[in-house]
């Protein structure tokens, strides 16, 4: 059903992905943006322009469907009023980008009526494809390899799971989960759709993101990833995400999981978002 535009995305998703490493070969010169509560985030030329030919293709190949892209400005009336919006970060995990680590990728997602139906996450740097459609599985191409089919694990075992956190030090928060859940490893990475796909091939088994910032870019791509490999995301109450409301912010965190583990998880953290006075929003 979504063939066609899951080709136009992987072809975009790439094209992308090679102007992102023109840059990163470069000396990287990163400004800040500030969203609405005066957060800042960093933003360089290579997110800018992979966004403009992301946008141009996508809106060119598919003039009916709104776009939503993290570094273009949202038209709220027509995303709101499109049953079919592409959305779009042109390069998630800028940080990973500026510090050179590799843990940077292109994500592409497409909702129809609010849900997510088809997402690319690309990771140039490190030559990894992961792609899929709802009801077509689930795919990663590394390198000039052929697909291969993802799958979630089936641990629920949290002393035999593998939880992936961000590159930087556990906040105090994270430490406390993780201690309390006691988790066998951890696996520190960059980038949510890096970190997401990681689960959908069983080099990790879950991902909890506490914080209220991630938006829609972050995280459509991924979920339709995860969600055909079998797994599952939903925000840190067990509640779905949606994607056709007016405010792109995922204010309850995020919860991504292999799905066998995901509603002990939401049990065991209820408690303990209670007493770090996290309420749903």
């Amino acid at each position: 059903m979504h063939e066609k535009k899951l080709a136009a995305a992987i072809e975009t998703a790439r094209l992308a992905g090679e102007v992102i490493l023109e840059f990163y070969a470069l000396e990287v010169i990163a400004e800040e943006k500030y969203g609405i509560d005066n957060f800042s985030e960093p933003v360089t030329i290579a997110d800018r322009t992979a966004s403009k030919l992301i946008v141009e293709r996508l809106s060119e190949e598919f003039p009916g469907d709104a776009v939503l892209s993290e570094e273009e400005k949202d038209d709220l009336e027509t995303r709101l009023k499109s049953d079919s919006v592409w959305i779009i970060d042109p390069l998630d995990g800028t940080r990973g980008f500026i510090n050179q680590d590799g843990d940077f990728g292109v994500q592409i997602g497409l909702a129809e009526k609010g849900e997510p139906v088809l997402g690319v996450v690309f990771l140039p740097f490190r030559k990894k494809l992961y792609y899929a459609s709802r009801g077509g599985g689930a795919f990663l191409i590394e390198g000039e390899s052929g697909p291969q089919r993802l799958s979630v694990s089936e641990r629920t075992d949290f002393r035999q799971m593998t939880i992936a956190v961000s590159r930087n030090h556990l906040s105090p928060n994270m430490a406390r989960i993780y201690d309390d859940f006691q988790f066998r490893d951890e696996i520190r990475r960059g980038s949510v759709g890096l970190k997401i796909g990681l689960i959908a091939e069983q080099a990790a088994d879950l991902y909890i993101h506490l914080s209220p910032r991630t938006k829609f870019w972050d995280t459509c791509a991924p979920q339709i990833i995860l969600e055909e490999a079998g797994g599952r995301l939903t925000d840190l109450f067990g509640l779905p995400l949606r994607y056709d409301l007016h405010d792109v912010q995922n204010h309850n965190g995020v919860l991504a999981s292999n799905g066998a583990s995901h509603d002990e998880i939401v049990r065991k953290l209820k408690p303990i978002l209670g007493e770090l006075g996290r309420q749903k929003s």
